[in-house]
């Protein structure tokens, strides 16, 4: 009898920790593996190299799990018979698999996936010894498995949606503030808007010919929003570079009213309507200009779009003192409901 209740136990303390430590190792994330494995030692670093590879490591705990409940039930079953005799056998069965549904499953892998990290941790060693034992036997599982199941898709750690999720609920646990929250949120917009969505329309631009004088636009310039204002040859199709309002201001309060636009003139990078904000953002940190000219497919002028407008993004409408509009976009199609022969954003003459 003593023999009898011994292997019982054996086989639903064997079945629970495989299903244990199978919970523990797929519900702990490869994030948090890696952030283990910066600040922990060897075990966790050992956590990392499992939990980047899992079916050689989950092969091997199936097996172990199956030879516990299946071979273990069979050797309980026999030594039973011996004992209770046929008649109470069946009661036996019944309360051995209940007691391997409860103790060596439902609640270990409860267990696992509430204490994943410290149990991972733990099993770390134990587990990659059997792997590296059940070695033959796991390729052989392996070598089935692909000839049965053929994947080429590529898998992930994580996804967009997964981070979104993660970030609203660190929001409502007060682990992440409603600012952080909210910045973090708008970071993923970065790839969903272009210079398009952004940018200042034409019909909002500040432009200057750069054949002119500074005396001939003197009032242009004062009254001028912009720190930087567009030249342009004879139509705003034919942009040649920017200048910074500073310098014109400069050289109008020095005299110099008689020269030319141009001679401030800066060069300018033109861009597609298409390209995205992520893109325009790494664009003005490595060219160290703040402002692009936004061209359609056809190649003409659509608007301007500055680092200002990029940054808005994560932060919201940035307004200083001297801005009487917040967004030009929304008021250049306000205008052209009031006037339908001005040409809309991304409209030509």
């Amino acid at each position: 009898m003593l023999q009898l209740i011994l292997m019982s136990l054996t086989v639903v303390v064997a079945s629970g920790l495989c299903s244990g430590s199978e919970a523990a190792l797929l519900s702990l994330s490869m994030g948090r593996a890696r952030q283990l494995a910066e600040h922990g030692g060897s075990t966790a670093q050992l956590l990392l190299r499992m939990r980047e590879d899992l079916n050689p490591v989950i092969s091997t705990i199936v097996i172990l799990n199956n030879i516990a409940n299946i071979v273990g039930s069979i050797a309980v079953g026999a030594l039973a018979a011996v004992v209770f005799g046929n008649a109470a056998l069946g009661v036996f069965s019944a309360v051995l698999t209940l007691s391997i549904i409860i103790f060596g499953e439902i609640v270990p892998k409860t267990l696992g996936v509430r204490y994943n990290e410290a149990i991972a941790l733990f099993i770390a060693r134990p587990i990659w010894l059997l792997v590296i034992i059940f070695t033959p036997a796991v390729w052989l599982v392996g070598q089935i498995t692909r000839l049965l199941i053929r994947s080429d898709a590529e898998t992930y750690t994580t996804n967009e949606a997964e981070i979104r999720s993660l970030v609203r609920i660190g929001e409502q646990e007060g682990i992440i503030e409603d600012d952080e929250s909210k910045m973090i949120e708008q970071v993923f917009n970065l790839n969903d808007l272009s210079a398009g969505d952004l940018m200042t329309p034409r019909v909002r631009m500040t432009y200057l010919p750069g054949a002119e004088t500074l005396a001939e636009y003197r009032e242009e310039i004062i009254q001028s929003q912009h720190s930087r204002i567009i030249i342009i040859a004879e139509t705003t199709d034919e942009v040649t570079g920017f200048a910074l309002k500073d310098e014109l201001l400069i050289a109008l309060l020095h005299g110099n009213t008689d020269q030319l636009i141009a001679s401030f003139q800066r060069e300018i990078d033109f861009v597609a309507e298409s390209e995205r904000a992520d893109k325009l953002l790494v664009r003005f940190r490595n060219t160290r200009r703040h402002i692009a000219v936004v061209v359609d497919e056809f190649y003409g002028v659509a608007g301007v779009v500055t680092l200002e407008d990029v940054l808005e993004i994560l932060t919201g409408e940035i307004v200083d003192e001297t801005d009487t509009i917040v967004d030009l976009q929304e008021d250049a199609r306000r205008r052209w409901k009031q006037h339908p022969r001005l040409p809309l954003p991304g409209d030509y003459q």
